[in-house]
């Protein structure tokens, strides 16, 4: 069985995108060559709300 190259850049995409999560900096640090994906995953982070935690 293969897979497409479709299925293969979607792949590397989610890897990215994971990369991006767990490598995320502010916007004023970010790296200009970075790839595009890795740019728009961190822009998707800064826009989420932040989580409240309650206190017990």
């Amino acid at each position: 069985m293969t897979l497409s190259a479709t299925q293969l850049d979607l792949i590397e995409e989610l890897k990215l995108r994971r990369w991006a999560r767990e490598n995320y900096v502010p916007q004023t640090q970010r790296n200009g060559t970075w790839h595009p994906v890795v740019h728009d995953e961190m822009t998707r982070k800064d826009s989420e709300s932040p989580v409240t935690t309650l206190a017990s």
